[in-house]
């Protein structure tokens, strides 16, 4: 029993201590929770303390750019508030002076006025009084004063018109000639002494009768063959091969120097021999074209027509080469449109390609300009200025660029050079004769010479019939005549002559 109150008194003692123990660590939490408590709270016044501080100098920092932004607007505004006044004080002293001109404006105005009115009535005053002296009104007596002065002034304008006229002509002239005689002195080329018969030596008299052969086999299949003609006279170890294709001639030519050469000449060997010079002249023809192509320096042409320009080779307009008169022309349009400002490219190929047209066959319906200028464009790879320049350079077309004239003037140039182009004595007389018609034509023209070589035509006009104005025309008008209507090489010159002859004898 006692040992058991023993135990309870000492589990109530150890109690009693464990529980003043318990609350001393309550306590001494709740001081030390207020102590942190009082510490943070300290904390969050000095952080507030110094973020309305911060606030509070940010707050004046603005204030201050804004005070000094609002004066510096204010200053502007003063500024211009003073300049608009400035403007609207010169404004309203603009206008009080442009009101003073108008006042005084007005004033002149109603002066003018007034004497207008004032003249007015004298001219009608003066007019009633002419008409009164005169028998005239108005309207005749305008004409009357406007016939007066044309009649007066007449010769005076008609003199100033032949002084202008002749003036530009003169200098148009002078430059033409020398940008021609430029590109003429840089240009030299020899003349042409093609024949339309080609000459074939033999090396003995015996080989006519080879060439004839037994009842004249061997020359009938020669020109059945070849499409030429043998002419064998009583000329010494020569024969004439005579066609009028160029080329058929140069086939047969090469065809009958192989066979002479081989010694064998029958039918047989004459379709070999003709046969091999065929091939050897297509090969020449492309040979030829190129050769032109390489001395012009072109390039990007078709190989048809190259082809066609070596055959231009083997071919004569009035005894003279068609494709070195080619080559010339191109020579001499590139000359001319350098000096000119033009393209030299384009012109050479307008002067190189102008004539292709005449190597064509029927199957190119059309003069030979346009069957050229067909051809090229079907081929598609050459410029439109081309084209047209070949298919214009006879006026058949009207010209779209200067390359046309440029054409026209480069082949006169080439045809009219001395050794050009042979000229038959029919045909000379023909041109003198149409040449002399013409000028024979006109009124007033009593008679017309051609001398000269057909060079020149003089015209005698009646002296009473044309005055010396209409004598500047007629040769003009005769001059178009023989431009559009006649073809000739060279130049023609077209002199009119007028003049009185007044005599009388003494007795």
């Amino acid at each position: 029993m006692e040992s058991w109150i023993t135990f309870v008194l000492g589990f109530l003692t150890a109690f009693v201590f464990g529980w003043l123990l318990f609350r001393r660590w309550q306590k001494n939490i709740e001081e030390h929770a207020k102590e942190r408590l009082e510490l943070a709270r300290r904390e969050a016044d000095l952080s507030i303390k110094d973020s309305r501080a911060k606030l509070e100098f940010e707050f004046e920092k603005r204030r201050a750019v804004l005070e000094q932004d609002t004066e510096l607007i204010r200053r502007d505004l003063r500024q211009k508030e003073e300049e608009g006044v400035s403007a609207l004080l010169a404004a309203e002293k603009e206008r009080e002076v442009l009101e003073k001109r108008r006042e005084t404006l007005d004033r002149q105005i109603s002066a003018l006025e007034e004497r207008e009115d004032l003249a007015r009535s004298r001219i009608s005053e003066y007019r009633e009084k002419l008409q009164n002296l005169v028998g005239m009104d108005c309207q005749q007596a305008r004409q009357a004063l406007l016939n007066e002065a044309e009649e007066e002034c007449r010769d005076e304008i008609r003199e100033m018109k032949e002084v202008i006229l002749q003036r530009a002509e003169r200098e148009v002239q002078l430059e033409g000639r020398n940008i021609l005689i430029a590109c003429m002195q840089r240009l030299a080329a020899k003349p042409q002494h093609d024949i339309t018969a080609t000459i074939v030596k033999l090396p003995g008299e015996e080989m006519k009768g080879r060439i004839i052969g037994r009842e004249g086999r061997n020359i009938k299949a020669f020109e059945s063959t070849t499409g030429t003609t043998l002419l064998i006279d009583e000329t010494p170890e020569s024969v004439l091969i005579s066609s009028f294709d160029p080329v058929r001639r140069e086939v047969a030519r090469i065809a009958l120097e192989a066979l002479m050469r081989d010694g064998r000449i029958h039918p047989a060997s004459i379709e070999d021999a003709v046969r091999e010079a065929e091939n050897e002249v297509k090969q020449s023809v492309i040979a030829f074209g190129e050769e032109a192509i390489r001395r012009l320096r072109l390039s990007r042409v078709h190989p048809e027509v190259i082809g066609l320009l070596g055959r231009m080779h083997y071919r004569l307009a009035n005894n003279q080469n068609s494709l070195e008169h080619s080559v010339e022309v191109a020579h001499l349009c590139a000359l001319m449109a350098a000096e000119l400002g033009l393209d030299p490219e384009i012109a050479k190929r307008c002067g190189l390609f102008h004539d292709i047209g005449k190597v064509l066959d029927e199957d190119y319906g059309g003069s030979h300009a346009a069957a050229g200028a067909n051809l090229l464009k079907r081929y598609g790879n050459e410029d439109p200025r081309v084209i047209n320049a070949v298919h214009g350079h006879h006026n058949e077309v009207p010209p779209e660029s200067p390359y046309v004239a440029l054409l026209m003037t480069a082949d006169s140039l080439s045809a009219m050079r001395p050794g050009a182009r042979a000229e038959s004595i029919d045909s000379y007389i023909q041109r003198v004769r149409n040449l002399e018609a013409i000028a024979r034509e006109f009124e007033g023209v009593a008679d017309a010479y051609a001398i000269q070589a057909g060079r020149e035509i003089r015209v005698i006009v009646a002296p009473d019939r044309i005055d010396d104005a209409g004598a500047r025309r007629l040769a003009t008008k005769i001059r178009r005549r023989v431009e559009n209507e006649m073809q000739y090489p060279g130049t023609i010159k077209v002199t009119v002559v007028r003049e009185s002859r007044i005599s009388e004898t003494a007795k």
